[in-house]
């Protein structure tokens, strides 16, 4: 790559544990040649993604290449953090051939896409797609759509009533900018829903776009990288709830980091994790736990009712400290509650 040439930017967005993360772990261990970077957004202030990708360091992607940005979603950030971040990654001494975003799960991509006209960057970068994953299982379940019967009722009282919930309104701006939709978690999801979220998405889109399944974050990586989308100055083909907004805040999501003690019974955690989505509306939770007697850490990863844990690395000389991040609907997040069925 020339000094002249742009770097490409591929920003990969999708709602909370949609697999976005996993998806990068697989671009990072197949990279086609490329050095690539990575810039992870958290939402809440403490990161779990970056740490997971950290491991995956090599000479094609070291781990100085492999930035975080925690508490605060990018599309609200873009000239405190995003642009100083991405003007340091461009002034390595040895440039990175293409650099992936992972956005937060809330994340706007299109305030995100706005950024790329800024002058100090435009001219050295550009948007090589958005990827948006959407996890086909929670779809075809209905889960991003919101109630019919409460929107009715609501309409009927008030017809200047936004009807949109804070959980459709982010799904869909997420769609709404994609380049390709890849539906994640296909083996979950099953060919019946698969089918139906295809359908679910097609029906959002006002536009023709690739959509892909996919299970395990495994794809060829030249389906997403190289699509030269240029997404940067195609911005009115993306609409969004959003447009005409001059800010855009995230009070409708909360997220709290909860410290355990060690854990004893790794399935009888995850059995309290899943009853967290029924009994406290928790949307997503993920972290590091320490298990009594056993010298790895614990990654946990939860969307709704649906628990993975797994040995992931060493404690090491680190303190075995076990952290979970919870996010949830800001009016459910009761924090001494969830505290307490978790035993913290």
């Amino acid at each position: 790559m020339t000094d002249l040439a742009k770097i490409p930017v591929t920003v990969i967005t999708g709602f909370l544990g949609a697999g976005k993360t996993t998806l990068i772990r697989h671009l990072l261990q197949n990279p086609q040649g490329k050095r690539l970077a990575v810039l992870v957004n958290e939402f809440g202030t403490m990161g779990v993604d970056g740490d997971i990708l950290k491991a995956c360091a090599d000479e094609n992607c070291p781990e100085e290449n492999i930035v975080e940005l925690a508490n605060g979603c990018i599309c609200c950030t873009v000239a405190e953090d995003f642009i100083p971040t991405i003007e340091a990654l461009m002034a390595r001494p040895v440039r990175p051939d293409h650099i992936l975003i992972e956005t937060s799960g809330l994340a706007l991509p299109k305030p995100l896409l706005k950024a790329f006209d800024w002058p100090a960057i435009r001219s050295r970068i550009t948007v090589d797609g958005v990827i948006t994953l959407a996890d086909a299982e929670a779809v075809a379940a209905g889960r991003f759509a919101p109630d019919e019967a409460a929107i009715a009722a609501q309409r009927a009282a008030d017809p200047n009533t936004d009807h949109e919930t804070p959980l459709s309104e982010v799904f869909e701006d997420q769609l709404l900018c994609a380049d390709l939709v890849l539906l994640s978690k296909s083996d979950l999801a099953g060919e019946a829903g698969v089918a139906a979220a295809r359908a679910m998405v097609i029906a959002e889109m006002p536009r023709a776009i690739p959509i892909l399944a996919m299970q395990d974050g495994i794809i060829d990586p030249r389906v997403i990288l190289g699509l030269n989308a240029a997404a940067e100055d195609d911005l009115a083909a993306r609409p969004s709830h959003h447009d005409g907004a001059d800010d855009h805040e995230h009070d409708d999501f909360a997220s709290a980091v909860i410290d355990l003690p060690e854990v004893a019974d790794p399935e009888a955690l995850a059995t309290v994790i899943a009853g967290l989505s029924r009994d406290h509306k928790v949307l997503r939770v993920k972290g590091h736990v320490a298990v009594t007697g056993k010298p790895m850490r614990l990654l946990v990863q939860a969307v709704g009712a649906r628990v993975r844990h797994q040995y992931d690395r060493p404690w090491g000389s680190g303190p075995r400290r076990s952290q979970l991040v919870v996010i949830a609907e800001a009016g459910d997040l009761d924090i001494p509650a969830i505290r307490a069925a978790l035993g913290g």
